[in-house]
């Protein structure tokens, strides 16, 4: 009750009202626009090949793409050159002096970072729509005339409607309620779900796949992982910091308690998208005939397969990785240290300087380790239920683990559930985000907020 009233609330303020709007209807035509195809593409065997390729490079894309890249619609390309762009420039302002200053200088450095990374998500759409044409040209009977025209036109159409994406995000950034770029990826998942739930009504109604009692434990899988997400993604630890007095000109400064909050995953869902990315690459390769004939690599690819014992293996030490990398780049100890030596701040017990950091570094490590297993098993249970863990694939003991185990371990539950791991955590962090921001200019204008925790401020418009 108390939702559905903020929810009305929400609406009843002029801006806040305009903001969702203007939000909703830029994400309309995000939605149009994903159904206009790219001239001279067969559709149907197109369609047939991303059936046949959902494991590989091609069906990670397809899922950000909001199943766009499957129909090769002029959205295709969809919101990746934007990300990659962000990815690289980021990685890159460790490295390059000239970006390390610019990121330190406010709002004109930012402003000019955001252009360099509109110029590079142009140019690495031109690169990947050129890639696209030829592949399709040379593969199968995709394209109905082949040529110099067709490339031409890929080209135009699929960058300038990355770049329209990409427009379409900053505003809904400046002029809307969210992140554009989060909120667009969102809604290409998130159209997927009335597909999810048909599927599971026709398992467990229709073919009776599924019993009273299996529906109800995957319902509540479901359920518990997304409050998993919740709590997690809400999650930080707190070091407390305590700032000493000091006398500036006639004006006592300083003395007040606070905390410096570390979040317990700091990297979001970036450590999985490159994990995924570099463990869907090598499934790309089988598409290639020498590799698909050549039975050592054949073998080596089959073992790194979902699913595979090896796959899984990989896959966690992937994600802790890149929690680890991607940590190091946004947060340095050394450098938050020295800030908050700076400016008279201290952690209580622990001395100011390189122990600090020590102090901070040690904090961090743990949580981060947390992070990784927390988005491991986030995206490793929905695979699970899905297909299973194939342990009888093991050498020496994989007779005995296939005589003995049960067979939902080993062969799954074949829960084709729309959601995945990557894709549920975008879903439920970006939600998370919007409404906190709705609750935020609620509470700012005197509303009560979406949760109890938002408590009552009663203002100018409470009439009790």
């Amino acid at each position: 009750m108390k939702f559905f009233e903020a929810l009305a609330n929400a609406f009843k303020i002029p801006d806040l009202r305009n903001r969702i709007l203007f939000t909703l209807g830029m994400l309309a035509i995000y939605r149009l626009g994903g159904h206009i195809p790219t001239p001279g593409i067969d559709a149907e065997q197109l369609e047939e090949f991303f059936r046949q390729n959902q494991g590989t490079l091609f069906g990670f894309i397809d899922l950000f793409s909001g199943g766009m890249f499957r129909r090769l619609t002029v959205f295709a390309l969809g919101i990746m050159p934007y990300i990659t762009a962000s990815i690289i420039l980021q990685l890159m302002t460790i490295v390059v002096p000239t970006l390390e200053k610019l990121s330190k200088e406010g709002e004109l450095g930012r402003r000019k970072i955001t252009q360099w990374t509109r110029y590079l998500t142009v140019a690495l759409a031109l690169v990947q729509s050129f890639t696209i044409a030829t592949a399709l040209q040379s593969q199968g009977n995709f394209v109905i005339n082949p040529g110099f025209g067709f490339v031409f036109m890929t080209m135009i159409s699929l960058t300038t409607g990355t770049a329209f994406i990409m427009w379409l995000g900053e505003q809904i950034t400046e002029r809307g309620i969210g992140n554009g770029m989060s909120l667009i990826i969102f809604t290409g998942i998130v159209v997927g779900l009335p597909q999810a739930i048909g599927n599971i009504y026709q398992k467990a109604f229709e073919t009776r796949e599924w019993n009273i009692v299996q529906l109800l434990v995957i319902i509540a899988i479901m359920i518990a992982v997304v409050g998993l997400i919740v709590l997690v993604e809400r999650g930080e630890r707190r070091i407390p910091v305590q700032y000493a007095r000091r006398v500036v000109g006639r004006r006592m400064m300083g003395g007040q308690s606070t905390h410096l909050p570390l979040k317990v995953n700091a990297g979001g869902v970036i450590p999985v998208i490159f994990a995924s990315s570099l463990l869907t690459f090598p499934q790309t390769l089988t598409q290639i005939a020498w590799v698909r004939d050549n039975a050592y690599l054949s073998a080596m690819l089959r073992s790194i397969q979902h699913s595979e014992p090896l796959y899984i293996i990989l896959f966690i030490a992937l994600i802790v990785f890149f929690c680890f990398f991607y940590v190091s780049i946004i947060f340095n100890p050394n450098e938050a240290a020295d800030n908050m030596r700076k400016y008279g701040g201290f952690i209580p017990g622990i001395r100011p300087g390189k122990n600090t950091a020590d102090y901070m570094n040690n904090i961090l490590t743990k949580i981060t380790v947390v992070g990784g297993l927390y988005l491991s098993i986030l995206c490793l249970l929905p695979e699970i239920m899905i297909s299973g863990i194939k342990l009888q694939h093991l050498p020496l003991i994989g007779n005995w683990v296939d005589a003995y185990f049960p067979r939902f371990i080993l062969d799954g539950l074949n829960v084709n559930f729309y959601f995945g791991g990557t894709s549920l955590l975008i879903v439920v962090g970006v939600a998370m985000d919007t409404v906190n921001q709705i609750e935020a200019q609620l509470i700012m204008r005197h509303y009560e907020g979406f949760t109890p925790r938002a408590g009552r401020i009663r203002g100018r418009r409470s009439s009790a």
